[in-house]
């Protein structure tokens, strides 16, 4: 089944014209899929999607991610808000959502793909960001593409938080210290037969290369992925229904007050390859 669609950017992103019964019945989920892989966000307008709705949808999309089941009738569902007596457990890392980021970097198989919708905005700011590390993979010379093949990245927890806390407390350190490191390809050679820069703030340091150079090259790369030829921002409406493959994307949040109430409610793929370099 074909869907009506019209990209966003010209790297990023399309907008999907769809009915919503026909959405939640999983009908065109096949579509979705190859236009997500292809584009890296999926956003769909005036969906106005339950709870149960958005899982029973994220379920045709693939493995829904069932993490940690607080409530009766929350099943897979994350409440992204600074809010901790919304999310207690979660709440106190979301700053890092303001950072460019890949989720599950510390994973040896990071999540397939998010699935959002907005419950609460906030008057200013909240805007989410997205950049196609396919897209900028594919811009850089040839020469470079296979220098960078060589190459492998340590990522950290608390190289992803402590640029956006670097006045943490020594047990808030410690907390994100605790968490597994995991060492990937900076270049992720997908089932697909594409490539993709693996880049996130959580990229701590290049493996057997000097700190200096390492953090060097990081940035340069971080620079390139985000220049704003390769970025789409999401203006959020209540309504909207908003899909990323993380495995090809980058993404954050746009500054916004914390005490706006601003919630999203999350539905996560589980992931379905691990990250692979060069045979």
């Amino acid at each position: 089944m074909t869907i009506k669609s019209e990209p966003l950017t010209e790297h990023t992103g399309s907008e999907i014209f769809v009915d919503r019964e026909a959405l939640i019945s999983g009908a065109l989920s096949p579509a979705i899929r190859e236009l997500l892989v292809q584009r890296g966000v999926i956003i769909a307008r005036g969906l106005h999607l339950t709870d149960d709705e958005q899982r029973a949808f994220t379920r045709t999309m693939g493995d829904l991610r069932l993490g940690t089941v607080k409530q009766e009738g929350e099943e897979g569902l994350q409440k992204v808000t600074f809010d901790e007596k919304v999310n207690p457990d979660y709440a106190k890392f979301f700053f890092g959502s303001l950072l460019w980021h890949m989720d599950g970097t510390y994973e040896e198989v990071p999540p397939f793909a998010t699935i959002l919708t907005p419950r609460v905005l906030s008057a200013t700011g909240g805007q989410t960001e997205f950049t196609s590390n396919y897209a900028t993979y594919e811009a850089l010379p040839d020469d470079e593409k296979a220098w960078l093949d060589t190459l492998k990245v340590v990522h950290t927890m608390q190289a992803a938080l402590f640029p956006g806390k670097p006045d943490c407390t020594v047990e808030e350190f410690a907390l994100w210290h605790s968490y597994p490191n995991r060492e990937h390809p900076l270049v992720w050679h997908h089932k697909t037969g594409r490539k993709s820069l693996v880049l996130s703030t959580s990229g701590s340091h290049v493996v057997g290369m000097h700190p200096a150079e390492s953090h060097d090259l990081l940035q340069r790369l971080m620079a390139h992925a985000t220049q704003p030829r390769f970025v789409y921002r999401h203006e959020w409406q209540m309504g909207d229904l908003l899909i990323w493959d993380n495995t090809g994307t980058m993404h954050r949040a746009m500054p916004y007050p914390a005490d706006s109430g601003r919630q999203l409610h999350r539905f996560t793929l589980n992931g379905e390859e691990p990250v692979r370099g060069v045979a």
